[in-house]
């Protein structure tokens, strides 16, 4: 909480130097932001326990902390805080962990808190015939059709195919799709190349075959267009030659999604997130293992890939602990022309 304030100036001094950690690691910067106010939160709490020194931290005060958490009103809502919320709160508290054992103040045992079983019922999916319905509208005419030539419209409608192939055909995150080259795709390979993934963890992500088409006619008939004689290595290039945002690609999902005459796709609330959701939760409900969809979203655990589970309908025991690695089984996707 913003709100609270820190009396303990090494306790400030603290949440300061974790957020600059978080920073020089590449963080994304609403991690950057957000997980320091967390830990304030913790912070907080110890001093209220008369805890002033770091090196008294033990894991049954964080304990004792998060079941004060999970029992505190939501101040702006009402009720309790969300499953989410919390999920965030225990994300931070790990990766402060982390932190102090890296820098040598604490070497703390494992954090005995799992994630909450996520708010499923909160999560959008679009349909694999939704999906069908906004590539479709990739192909028509712009009404009303903006003053650009003929092959520029063409170039940003490719571009548009090609966003849906990179975050529903390769389920990417949003940060991961921005932050794509043009030599992080392997044509002949048909594999994806995640450099700059959660937490800087790479990894290789299979293209199947609708996909990889949309991306190629994307790169080889149409991004050149939009460079107009400039360089850049970035695969998704803007109007203005640029790497395009997160922000503009938002937008453009959304006029997607306008476009089509599906008053029940119309009414969700999509966004480039609710692409890899859909993906993971069409292919689980195709029959693919969690194991490996997990792997192909590059979650570090099984847990978060289990909210799919409730999603599609299936249910997969976990029968053992699962650890990703950075070597990477090539997935057979479906070939559906989505």
């Amino acid at each position: 909480m913003k709100s609270l304030a820190l009396s303990n100036p090494s306790y400030r001094y603290l949440e300061q130097s974790f957020k600059e950690w978080l920073d020089v690691l590449g963080y994304a910067p609403t991690s950057v932001y957000g997980m320091p106010l967390h830990v304030r939160e913790l912070l907080h709490h110890l001093e209220s326990k008369g805890i002033r020194h770091i090196k008294e931290l033990d894991t049954k005060h964080i304990k004792a902390y998060y079941q004060k958490l999970k029992e505190r009103s939501n101040q702006r809502r009402g009720g309790g805080l969300s499953n989410s919320h919390l999920n965030k709160h225990i994300q931070a508290i790990k990766k402060f962990s982390d932190y102090l054992r890296q820098v040598g103040r604490l070497e703390l045992p494992a954090i005995p808190l799992h994630n909450e079983e996520a708010d499923s019922e909160k999560i959008t999916v679009v349909t694999e015939e939704e999906i069908k319905q906004l590539f479709a509208i990739t192909y028509q005419r712009p009404d009303p059709s903006p003053d650009l030539p003929e092959s520029r419209i063409e170039a940003i409608q490719s571009r548009d195919r090609a966003m849906l192939a990179i975050y529903y055909g390769c389920g990417l995150r949003r940060n991961e799709g921005v932050k794509l080259d043009v030599g992080d795709i392997n044509f002949d390979r048909s594999l994806m190349h995640v450099r700059k993934g959660k937490n800087y963890k790479e990894r290789f992500v299979p293209i199947s075959k609708a996909p990889l088409k949309h991306l190629q006619e994307y790169v080889y008939d149409h991004r050149a267009e939009l460079l107009r004689g400039t360089k850049s290595e970035a695969l998704l290039i803007s109007l203005r030659s640029r790497r395009v945002c997160g922000a503009t690609l938002l937008l453009r999902l959304k006029y997607l999604q306008q476009q089509t005459g599906d008053e029940t796709l119309k009414e969700k609330e999509v966004g480039l997130h609710t692409l890899r959701h859909s993906i993971a939760t069409h292919l689980l409900s195709a029959g693919m293992e969690l194991e490996s969809i997990s792997r192909f979203l590059g979650h570090s655990s099984l847990e978060s890939t289990q909210i799919y589970t409730h999603l599609a309908g299936v249910e997969q025991q976990i029968e053992q602990p699962y650890h990703n690695t950075p070597r990477f089984e090539k997935i057979q996707l479906h070939e559906d022309e989505f």
